[in-house]
């Protein structure tokens, strides 16, 4: 709400806490010997840093955390006015130590130094006997529908407990740049190329388009609409896991290229596309929702210029080939896209599922020689009911399975209020496999709380149950019968 000079005063306070913790999650990078040497000035562990409001009265300090067993309160939001913004330091002897035991979904998680684990639309990835997680570094409040900070990274011998690893892409202060300051980047996974021993990070990325899109100042970046029409896919490397990762550029996948199966069906759609509109500036999400133009027409307008990517992400197959699935067409197409030797382009061979059908999230994992997919429906911010796919190639036919949750009718409906990220095979657990999820809080969005449930089976498919608390033991259990029905007819 803004309506007083006293808002403004608060705003400003606000965006100078928040300029100093992005100042504090970009230190440099020092050597794991000076860090071990040093652990109080961890990058990770930035010292406390004191910020004077302007309110007549001093803010109560925020609650320190407590054991992992207990959900202590969250450290105050950059957005929010507060007598002061600190990380405590590894060595703080009041700071208890976080040794997390089971998965506790929807809790507070936070990272070994008791901070809060910042890493949401997060995708996951083994290497040399460890997990690493990479996601986006949200703020809180209007700050936190943009980027600022960059992807951050976190590793974890159990998938419990998490190390801090540093910020592995950050943001640019370059105007030019694509990943500068204040622009939107989203949902980064990361994939390593065993041929170029190079790690390639793609992520979703969204330019700034408004008047003041090449200012830092934080006012002008929050008084910004988000603009999701840029819709491309960015492109990062690095020789470590944890980085820091080079930017290289953003695209749009595939530009004049036709989808495998169905170049003879679009070219006759494009020559008729042509006639009725040459400029193809009627063929709007507004215009396909009045029935005006159908989804194919969408495919053709972006056809030279390539395929939109909002959400994706990545998948490596057994038999190394890796691949791209991104929310094309408006996010009324999901778009397999098979990428090159390196992993660094598009070989020019892809597919269009789910046409029409308008999906977003999407997670892949597959088991026994078939894929699976779950992805959500498109409702913005707000929680929906989860979507199933299964095939027996990565290009299809895909079929729609329905709704993989069993539960309540609103935690079926919601996907236990949350959406899907990733599913990541459990090294070891043969055949085990966990489903990440966000719950967005879309006034907070760094306090949007990350879940992970185990992925059961009922005859051959997989299914999701909410669990209050939970852990790999469940793996070693013989699969149960069913507990509720599933859906009665799939979810369109």
């Amino acid at each position: 709400m803004k309506f007083s000079s006293r808002v403004k005063i608060l705003r400003s306070s606000a965006f100078a806490a928040a300029s100093i913790l992005i100042s504090a999650c970009q230190t440099p990078e020092r050597s794991a010997e000076s860090a071990k040497a040093e652990p109080a000035q961890k990058p990770t562990a930035p010292q406390a840093v004191k910020i004077e409001t302007p309110a007549p009265k001093p803010v109560a300090e925020p609650a320190k955390p407590a054991p992992a067993a207990q959900v202590p309160a969250p450290i105050p939001h950059p957005s929010r006015p507060a007598a002061r913004i600190a990380e405590p330091a590894p060595s703080t002897p009041d700071v208890p130590k976080v040794d997390y035991k089971s998965f506790s979904p929807g809790k507070l998680l936070l990272d070994e130094n008791g901070r809060i684990v910042n890493a949401h639309g997060a995708g996951f990835i083994r290497d040399n006997g460890r997990y690493y997680m990479f996601g986006e570094h949200r703020l809180g409040g209007e700050l936190g529908r943009k980027s600022l900070v960059g992807v951050r990274c976190y590793s974890s011998a159990d998938l419990l407990n998490w190390k801090d690893e540093g910020v592995a892409l950050k943001m640019s202060s370059d105007p030019k740049s694509d990943i500068f300051t204040g622009s939107i980047l989203e949902r980064p996974k990361v994939i390593y190329n065993p041929k170029t021993k190079k790690y390639v990070m793609w992520m979703h990325i969204e330019r700034r388009k408004a008047a003041t899109a090449h200012s830092a100042n934080f006012d002008d970046i929050a008084a910004e609409k988000a603009d999701y029409s840029s819709a491309r896919i960015g492109l990062a490397v690095s020789d470590k896991i944890t980085g820091p990762y080079s930017y290289v550029k953003s695209f749009r996948p595939n530009p004049k290229k036709y989808p495998v199966g169905e170049e003879k069906k679009l070219r006759d759609v494009r020559t008729l596309l042509v006639l009725k509109d040459p400029d193809m500036r009627y063929i709007t999400l507004d215009n396909f929702r009045k029935g005006k133009y159908g989804i194919d027409e969408i495919f053709i307008r972006d056809f030279d210029k390539g395929q939109m990517a909002r959400d994706f992400t990545a998948f490596i197959d057994d038999d190394g080939k890796a691949y791209l699935i991104c929310a094309s067409e408006e996010n009324g197409t999901l778009q397999i896209h098979e990428l090159s030797d390196d992993y660094q382009n598009f070989t020019g061979s892809f597919t269009r599922a789910f046409k029409g059908g308008f999906n977003e999230a999407p997670a892949i994992f597959k088991k026994d020689g078939k894929y699976f997919m779950i992805s959500s429906g498109c409702t913005g911010w707000k929680a929906n009911a989860a979507r199933l796919w299964s095939a027996d190639s990565i290009f299809g036919e895909w079929k729609d399975i329905g709704n993989p949750c069993r539960g309540t009718p609103e935690e079926i409906a919601t996907t236990f209020n949350a959406q899907s990220t990733y599913v990541i095979p459990v090294a070891e657990k043969s055949g085990a496999f966990v489903f990440v999820g966000d719950r967005w809080k879309s006034d907070d969005l760094m306090d949007s709380r990350i879940i992970f449930l185990p992925v059961e089976w009922e005859n051959g498919l997989p299914v999701l149950r909410w669990r209050d608390s939970w852990d790999m033991k469940i793996f070693d259990a013989k699969p149960t019968p069913p507990l509720s029905p599933p859906p009665a007819a799939p979810i369109k």
